[in-house]
């Protein structure tokens, strides 16, 4: 029997060809009883044969002794026992020859030849001892005795080893199989474990990716708000108490609202209470044996925490703050006013929201279009600017991390819908997406 794995590598550890040091000493101990029996029935051979008594006894011992390689060359063993089977002596030697035999791996035509010659072999002996036992009057019993005592004799001599070869050969192989069967599995949970970690690791950075394109639309809008309401109040504070006043009533507000923002953002992702999104779950092949564990890995892999965010209802507010910083901003809505998914409305709300942030970092002043339609099967939105009044200038210095545009094109395509973006014909800029109701 073979062995896989890890068995494999610590099998061979006896001598020669055997795999084991039992097997060793057995094998070594059936040698030697069948050389001892075989020696003792060289004794009559050699008197029956005329021959001298110490050849008759080498010769028992060197055949008895064959059995010490029956692993290594069954085929040798059973064809010695046949071979002295006409001088009466093997028995031992043909018994465990056959179970040998029958146990291996080798071809049944190749063990039923054999079986067949032993079977035949010990047939004949047994009806020329037999008989001639009768005719010398050892035996007073009728002429059916012979056949009876030849065929009774051969088949309780070969059937039985065979048998039980075949049934302890056909037991290993199962045992092989389903060693090698779980070795399989074992290596295809542990695939399946690697791949496990791989869609969680993978599911890490898209919650990475999406938790910092959420700060970036909270934090960047609101601040970029309040720094221009801080430069509009720093540039009216002596010649407009007034509307400085109200400027920093804005700046105030601003900061309370990201404020507000932000630590429901960090609540939900401390809690883990928020409401739950799942994402589609990227297909993989699995072993039967490892559905559970797959289900498992996927859903641990597909749920993300996603954020109570904004909504369309809250766009006119938010035009409204950006013409409050002195944004001339217009907004127009097309069509029927209904509700979408969750997902699709916070996107819609943020490409705006981005939008404006772009148009007040870096077209300060510039007259701005907000257009909104409602279709039958999808949301359109289009941001567009003229250029500024002064070309080049940004308001009050507002940084730009570039990620704004790339964080718009991700949202609106994980939605299955179009995003273009780039400058228009007249100098300006102009935002357009497209994104499916369902």
């Amino acid at each position: 029997m073979t062995t896989t794995g890890e068995d494999h590598t610590r099998a061979p550890t006896g001598p020669w060809w055997w795999e084991r040091r039992r097997g060793a000493v057995l094998d070594v101990a059936l040698g030697l009883a069948s050389a001892a029996e075989c020696g003792a029935e060289g004794v009559p051979f050699a008197r029956d044969a005329g021959l001298p008594l110490w050849l008759g006894v080498v010769f028992g011992v060197l055949a008895g002794s064959v059995l010490l390689v029956r692993r290594k060359w069954p085929v040798a063993v059973v064809l010695v026992a046949v071979a002295v089977t006409p001088a009466e002596m093997g028995l031992l030697m043909g018994i465990v020859g056959l179970y040998t035999l029958a146990a291996c791996e080798l071809p049944r035509r190749v063990i039923v030849a054999l079986a067949g010659m032993s079977l035949v072999g010990t047939m004949i002996v047994t009806f020329v001892r037999v008989r001639q036992d009768m005719a010398r009057g050892d035996l007073t019993l009728g002429d059916w005795f012979v056949p009876f005592a030849a065929v009774a004799t051969s088949l309780g001599v070969t059937a039985p080893p065979v048998l039980l070869g075949l049934y302890v050969g056909a037991r290993r192989r199962l045992m092989e199989s389903l060693r090698e069967r779980a070795d399989s599995l074992e290596r295809e949970l542990q695939l399946l474990a690697e791949r496990a970690e791989e869609r969680a690791e993978w599911a890490r950075g898209e919650e990475r990716t999406r938790i910092a394109r959420e700060m970036h639309d909270v934090v960047a809008h609101r601040v970029s708000l309040m720094v221009v309401h801080a430069a509009a109040l720093q540039a009216v504070a002596r010649k407009d108490p007034e509307k400085a006043v109200r400027n920093a009533a804005l700046v105030g507000d601003m900061g309370r609202q990201a404020l507000t923002e932000l630590r429901e953002m960090l609540g939900v992702l401390r809690s883990g209470d928020g409401v739950r999104a799942r994402v589609r779950p990227v297909a993989v092949p699995l072993a039967a044996v490892g559905v559970a564990a797959a289900e498992a890995a996927s859903k641990a892999a597909a749920e993300v925490v996603v954020v109570d965010g904004p909504w369309l209802s809250e766009l006119e507010e938010l035009v409204g703050q950006s013409a409050a910083a002195g944004m001339v901003v217009a907004l127009s809505v097309e069509g029927e006013l209904r509700s979408y998914p969750a997902e699709v409305e916070q996107t819609a709300y943020r490409v705006v929201q981005e939008a404006l942030t772009n148009v007040h970092k870096h077209a300060a002043g510039a007259k701005t279009y907000v257009r909104l339609a409602h279709r039958s099967a999808e949301i359109a939105m289009q941001v567009e600017n003229d250029s500024p009044p002064e070309p080049g200038s940004a308001s009050a210095g507002l940084p730009s991390g570039g990620n704004g545009l790339v964080g718009m094109r991700e949202r609106v395509v994980s939605l299955g819908g179009v995003f273009v973006s780039g400058p228009t014909d007249a100098g300006g800029f102009r935002v357009s997406a497209v994104i499916p109701a369902a």
